[in-house]
């Protein structure tokens, strides 16, 4: 097993050489700071907005409704951390929602998850992502802010074996493995980013207590 500090620059090479923008940050306020001040800076996502203002059937206009404002998904934070997101949300005009994605797919800007495990073998994010509301955070926001203690990070995706068979005690489980922001290059071998899944992908590195 390699030592700490190597296992957390292993991690951030390889995660940055698969695109991901990778951080130090000594808190979980920082990181709530810096996912606001991330949605603050973006352009607001578009994914539905464009031909609102046509004539359309009742459904396609709540989609519409649904988004007019920016929109950050944090469906893992704790009571305290979400009363301190949301009035920071509240100030920018931004909607904060923990729960009931579904009801949010017209686009939501930012996802902002915990991860559970790091492989720095492969730069890869480990996330129980058995609630649905994790696995849409995760997977259609245009930018994904994931936060992983570093001491949490493992070398291989062996070494987490273990700890992971313990973990899949309670079914059903859902478990991603997430190396990078979403790419393909199915359509005539061309890279395309975002596809399958966020534009972006930034790891905040949370130093342990």
């Amino acid at each position: 097993m390699e030592e700490p500090h190597t296992l957390l620059t292993a991690f951030q090479t390889a995660a940055e050489n698969v695109s991901a923008l990778v951080f130090r940050v000594p808190s979980m306020d920082a990181a709530i700071a810096y996912a606001i001040t991330l949605c603050e800076k973006k352009e607001a996502c578009q994914l539905l907005v464009s031909g609102c203002e046509s004539r359309l059937s009742s459904p396609a206009e709540k989609l519409c409704d649904g988004k007019q404002h920016k929109v950050i998904a944090a469906p893992m934070i704790s009571e305290e951390e979400h009363r301190m997101m949301a009035l920071m949300c509240a100030q920018l005009g931004f909607d904060l929602v923990r729960k009931d994605l579904r009801d949010h797919l017209a686009g939501i800007d930012l996802g902002f998850t915990i991860a559970d495990y790091g492989i720095s073998e492969t730069g890869t994010l480990v996330i129980d992502s058995s609630s649905e509301d994790v696995r849409l955070a995760t997977m259609i926001s245009e930018v994904h802010v994931a936060v992983l203690p570093v001491g949490r990070i493992r070398e291989t995706s062996y070494d987490l074996e273990g700890e992971l068979q313990d973990r899949f005690g309670t079914a059903p489980s859902y478990w991603a493995f997430i190396t990078g922001a979403s790419r393909t290059a199915d359509i005539e071998r061309v890279l395309a980013l975002g596809v399958h899944g966020p534009l972006d992908l930034h790891i905040l590195l949370l130093e342990d207590d």
